[in-house]
């Protein structure tokens, strides 16, 4: 799989009516009317954003927003594939324009990028051997059977468990995926946490040496909100998008564009506002 740079040549379009919200441009803006790229940096997170083996943005969160901004007149898009712990930083870095690696919306998070309102919703799940052996469910059950949990670097997964009272120290932090699912399969790890998404992935990719748990199991509180997120001094372009994510989202061609990845019409956000997750996640 290629970890370099792929630029895409598409020639780049603006809206007029899109410009027109754009008045006061911040850097992103500035970006475009240069006529340079707009980057979108994500990690290898199969199925929400990965690289395609020529190194092109796929997965679901990847597809609607690359739809949104198709929508907006921009198709001058240049993907940057980095570890899930490197896109904040990264975005604040200048290192890429927009995340769009599937990044759930949390407060702590809103204190440092601005967010798109959620594209999805999205819930947490574990990957454990086969069988269960230690019936874990839930993060309850993990901190009850003093058991190992492994995520990946900065995933929500961290907060959530600490906020069940799992110990630190029984929490194992990994580069991604593929870590979890080998902590798991070498016994290192009771369990391994992430979105039902990309647990179930890995499961169906185990070879019988895994499964993954119930979603429904966890609380509702479990559940969390994904954005695509912006640098906070490109609040303007993150409201002209906004405005075409509202009649993009859910619509049958986006559904149909992104059915490949698993995202249905259940996976839709309903009617929960970015503040309103940024107060309550």
């Amino acid at each position: 799989m290629k970890k370099s740079l792929m630029r895409t040549t598409i020639a780049a379009g603006i809206v007029l009516g899109a410009s027109a919200v754009l008045a006061n441009a911040g850097p992103l803006m500035d970006r475009i009317k240069a006529g340079e790229t707009i980057r979108i940096g994500f990690a290898n997170e199969v199925p929400f954003a990965y690289p395609g083996d020529d190194g092109s943005p796929m997965g679901f969160v990847n597809v609607e927003a690359l739809g949104v901004l198709a929508k907006m007149g921009y198709t001058n898009i240049e993907p940057v594939q980095t570890e899930w712990g490197g896109l904040i930083p990264g975005l604040q870095a200048g290192r890429f324009d927009i995340i769009t690696g599937g990044m759930n919306i949390l407060s702590s998070r809103c204190e440092n990028i601005a967010f798109s309102e959620p594209m999805a919703v999205i819930g947490d799940a574990f990957i454990v051997a086969a069988g269960n052996p230690k019936g874990i469910q839930t993060y309850e059950d993990i901190k009850t059977n003093d058991a190992v949990m492994v995520t990946g670097a900065g995933y929500s997964n961290i907060e959530a468990a600490k906020a069940a009272g799992v110990p630190e120290g029984n929490i194992m932090q990994v580069p991604g995926p593929t870590e979890i699912l080998a902590a798991v399969k070498a016994g290192r790890a009771d369990a391994g946490a992430g979105t039902y998404f990309t647990v179930k992935q890995l499961a169906d990719n185990s070879g019988g040496a895994a499964e993954v748990t119930d979603p429904s199991a966890l609380p509702a509180d479990a559940m969390n909100w994904a954005g695509i997120g912006f640098r906070k001094e490109d609040q303007d372009f993150v409201d002209a998008f906004n405005a075409v994510q509202e009649t993009y989202l859910g619509s049958p061609e986006m559904l149909d564009a992104v059915k490949q990845y698993g995202y249905g019409e259940a996976s839709l956000p309903g009617d929960k506002t970015t503040a309103w997750v940024c107060a309550n996640r």
